[in-house]
């Protein structure tokens, strides 16, 4: 489970696909509290487990709270919980705290602190960890601007079959940044992303080569 806010911000996506998953996104949290008997149920189930000490459990409560399901939404609470989990090793909630640090919410901003969990994160596997970690390098946010290990990260992610990272990875063989410009390389990471779920993003906009391709 994640912050189901952020599943959707492919940061470096044109706006218009932006405007459109904001849309039909069925991961996107809207901004209200939601209170149903299965939510309520849901929250208490994981508020006795993640008191334990049960981590999964306590990364889950710090969803709940991030996105206001089955309990008032309150990021500071949402940094919490997702501290402990992470403490505890939990991939799931370095990566969930690692974006609150970036984003600011529930805590200062802070961009070396994102990039620390984010790291701890991606070494243990965590696609989305990788491909944000590839981020932080290649806008230098939290860490030295390094090309190189933008790609290194984004290829991690990419491999796994994150459509993100796989279209990062694409955008990278466009342009020659960390890797050698290579179009016919870049074609195949943006099918790769188009397979799953980018393709109407891709083709719309083949555009990226000066043409429309297949």
């Amino acid at each position: 489970m994640t912050i189901a806010r952020e599943d959707f911000l492919m940061r470096n996506v044109a706006p218009a696909l932006l405007l459109a998953l904001y849309l039909v996104s069925p991961t996107f949290a809207q901004d209200t509290t939601t209170f149903t008997p299965a939510g309520l149920e849901q929250f208490e189930a994981a508020f006795v487990a993640a008191e334990r000490g049960d981590a999964q459990a306590q990364n889950s409560l710090g969803v709940m709270y991030a996105n206001g399901l089955g309990v008032t939404r309150d990021d500071a609470q949402a940094v919490s919980w997702y501290r402990k989990a992470a403490d505890r090793g939990n991939a799931e909630a370095q990566h969930n705290l690692g974006r609150m640090y970036e984003e600011g919410w529930g805590v200062a901003h802070d961009d070396a602190q994102a990039v620390t969990w984010y790291r701890k994160a991606a070494e243990k596997g965590h696609a989305r960890a990788q491909d944000n970690l590839g981020w932080m390098y290649e806008k230098g946010q939290g860490v030295t601007r390094d090309d190189t290990q933008a790609v290194a990260w984004y290829r991690k992610a990419a491999e796994q079959g994150l459509d993100v990272a796989q279209f990062n990875l694409g955008r990278a063989y466009r342009d020659g940044r960390g890797v050698r410009k290579d179009d016919a390389e870049a074609l195949v990471w943006f099918r790769k992303a188009g397979e799953l779920g980018l393709l109407e993003f891709v083709y719309s906009h083949g555009q990226i080569f000066g043409k429309k391709f297949r």
